[in-house]
């Protein structure tokens, strides 16, 4: 089995009004990541990508929906949502 870089684990940041407010008021960044990884990796790629502290990891599966186009059903992908609470004065810039 290859070794994962950190850029395989991040896919991409999750960018909505809530996430600014999280990020603005908790210190917190959401982001999609791969399926397969754990805390650990999730912690480990987002301190060497951003080279920040990282103080905490939550993560969240979503399974995929069943969605019609009309008489053929297909699904969405199911994905990883990770929320990182990183150190008070530490910040991802996205843009």
């Amino acid at each position: 089995m290859a070794t994962l870089t950190p850029q395989d684990i991040v896919i991409r940041p999750l960018i909505t009004e809530k996430t600014l407010r999280m990020a603005e008021r908790d210190n917190s960044y959401t982001f999609q990541v791969r399926q397969t990884a754990n805390k650990v990796q999730i912690r480990d790629a987002i301190e060497r990508i951003f080279n920040v502290t990282v103080l905490g990891v939550r993560t969240t599966n979503y399974m995929g929906k069943a969605r019609r186009v009309g008489r053929y059903v297909g699904s969405t992908s199911s994905w990883k949502k990770a929320v990182i609470k990183v150190r008070e004065g530490d910040t991802i810039e996205f843009y």
